[in-house]
């Protein structure tokens, strides 16, 4: 009897692990899910997960803990989560690494089977899912490789010599497009004030010493019909371009390009890679984890943990061009009202109309509550790394790793709906919809925006109640922390949103009508404070070299109380701004401690040495 009481006392006090789900990149989707019989894919161990919560084989005190063992997991479509997936506060769903294993989800498809043709090697892409694809990126032993392009050094590209908007022909140098008559899938990127464009090029007529190039629609119409940003035509400041993407460009190790119609990938390589035993990864799938639930059934409770995501695509911009509003958000349509002013529209003098599109990312997140991305990495983007796109509340991006993504690390909110004028207040009559109390802190981001130079690291539109804290961001092409949207002084949904101990540097590499930190329109209550903002780049191409800043305050941005903010000197700028704001203590007079303090927290600067 004293040894059966001994046994059951020590059952009531063990701790409880609840259900364990393993998965391996070595296992069966036909096996139980046990650590000696594990599943092979997360779609599997979802599934199970779900299963066990529909048979009621957990407790209400009791997690599910999938566990992933290292490798990488090859993946043919997104993990889908959906409400049926939910755990609750004392039972989450978890999916974590095993301890001290790095799970890879991966998006991406090897390339092999190099052969030597001259002083390139080729090889044939392989087809996914039974299809060819299209690819913007391609990476070598981890390393991007750079789509073939006319000039190496940025400092070196050549400035348009007019815009003829009438009849959409962009004039150029005629030196510029020597030997490219022929080139097939030509691309031409423009640099536009604080985005550039991405236009596939129709057709090149030569006239003397000029070259007037035409696009494919519908970028060439949005091209030259959308007022801002527009390319700057002005001595000394015309906007700079460079072509890519065409065989007779590719003339420098570390190049490669992609015969759409051959289906073989070019590649000149660095010194020292041996094609022959390098990994060579082009990415398939734009989006790896979409957790999407509906408003009165959100997904609730799951998390991630140590979790690696790499090699995602965005192929948009290879079928439709890519002309930005800002922040990557692209124009389906956009134009000048003459005479300006909308009948009732709360802004009689507008003149701008926009309506934008949302680049994809490789974690979506919508009508979600409660989920956690801890300690994970996002990595080898073509898009967006992480996106909360509406009807979110209560998650959480904590100590992860971004990095190596062409556009925007995290996006965050609305920014508008395509069917939604972009200068229209958001202020929905259902509050489930926005994306709120949201907490990204102790994130380490760095070489993201590197192929969409407008993008920026964290971009936050129609939100309130975020917390953006402790976070170190660099190696960045245009603005580190963006916060709001639609250009407006009247009231809309976004308030109490708070950026707190941040640290921005070496920031604007390509472009500026810039800043560490970016707001607009109003938001009641918010507070920018002890942030810290140094080390800014001056590329000789930007369309006024004047124009950059450590705190800008833009369109319509009311009552923010920004305080304690460290910067080198007081260059800010508060333009158009509604009322209510307070600004003190800011520039190169704030105590040192709170520069030394801003950025990660220490228990998460190991982060810095991830490889």
């Amino acid at each position: 009897m004293k040894n059966l009481i001994i046994i059951l006392f020590l059952l009531l006090s063990a701790p409880i692990f609840g259900a364990e789900i393993y998965v391996s990149p070595k296992g069966n989707d036909f096996n139980q899910g046990t650590q000696s019989e594990p599943k092979a894919t997360l779609h599997a161990a979802i599934r199970e997960a779900r299963e066990l919560r529909r048979l009621q084989k957990v407790g209400k005190d009791e997690s599910i803990r999938i566990l992933m063992q290292g490798g990488t997991y090859n993946m043919y479509e997104p993990v889908f989560i959906r409400s049926e997936d939910s755990g609750t506060e004392t039972s989450p769903t978890i999916i974590e690494a095993i301890q001290g294993q790095q799970p890879i989800l991966s998006g991406g498809i090897k390339v092999t089977d190099w052969k030597k043709e001259g002083k390139f090697w080729v090889a044939d892409v392989p087809s996914f899912n039974g299809n060819r694809i299209r690819f913007r990126q391609f990476w070598v032993n981890g390393q991007k490789a750079v789509r073939a392009r006319n000039v190496s050094d940025f400092e070196k590209m050549d400035r348009i010599r007019s815009n003829d908007k009438k009849n959409e022909i962009l004039w150029i140098p005629a030196s510029a497009v020597k030997g490219l008559a022929k080139a097939e899938n030509l691309e031409l990127v423009i640099h536009q004030m604080w985005a550039i464009a991405n236009l596939r090029v129709k057709s090149i007529i030569v006239q003397g010493d000029s070259a007037g190039i035409q696009f494919h629609s519908p970028e060439s119409r949005i091209q030259f019909e959308h007022p801002w940003p527009q390319p700057m035509v002005k001595e000394g400041f015309n906007s700079a371009f460079y072509f890519t993407n065409a065989i007779e460009l590719l003339d420098e190790p570390g190049e490669w390009y992609h015969d759409t119609k051959t289906n073989k990938l070019y590649y000149f390589p660095r010194k020292g890679e041996d094609m022959r035993s390098a990994e060579t990864i082009v990415p398939a799938l734009e989006t790896l984890i979409e957790i999407t639930g509906t408003l009165d059934r959100p997904v609730r409770h799951i998390q991630f943990k140590g979790i690696s995501f790499q090699y995602t695509t965005w192929t948009r911009p290879s079928e439709k061009g890519h002309v930005p509003l800002q922040a990557g958000m692209y124009l389906v349509d956009g134009y000048k009202l003459r005479p300006p002013g909308v009948p009732g529209n709360f802004n009689k003098g507008i003149e701008n109309q926009g309506w934008i599109g949302r680049p994809p990312a490789a974690v979506m997140v919508q009508a979600a509550q409660y989920t956690r991305f801890d300690e994970c990495r996002f990595e080898q983007m073509g898009s967006c790394g992480i996106d909360f796109l509406y009807g979110t509340q209560y998650d959480v991006v904590n100590g992860c790793l971004f990095r190596d993504i062409a556009g925007n690390a995290m996006q965050i909110g609305k920014m508008s709906d395509t069917a939604m004028e972009t200068h229209l207040p958001y202020d929905p009559s259902d509050d489930k919809e926005i994306c709120s109390y949201q907490t990204i802190s102790n994130n380490y981001i760095t070489d993201v925006t590197n192929d969409d130079w407008g993008t920026v690291a964290i971009c936050a539109g129609f939100v309130k109640d975020i917390n953006i804290e402790y976070n170190e961001i660099s190696e960045i092409s245009y603005t580190g922390i963006s916060l709001g949207w639609g250009w407006t002084k009247t009231v809309n949904c976004m308030r109490n949103n708070r950026i707190h101990g941040n640290y921005i540097h070496h920031y604007a590499k390509h472009m500026y009508d810039v800043a560490g930190i970016y707001t607009l329109s109003v938001q009641s209550k918010s507070y920018i404070t002890e942030n810290a903002v140094e080390k800014i780049y001056s590329p000789s191409y930007v369309h006024d070299p004047h124009h950059w800043f450590y705190l800008y305050t833009d369109e319509g941005s009311s009552f923010f109380t920004v305080k304690d903010n460290w910067c080198p000197e007081e260059k800010f700028l508060q333009n158009a701004n509604g009322p209510g704001n307070e600004w003190t203590n800011n520039g190169p007079m704030v105590n040192d401690t709170i520069r030394q303090k801003a950025g990660l927290q220490p228990q998460y600067k190991w982060i810095k040495n991830l490889e």
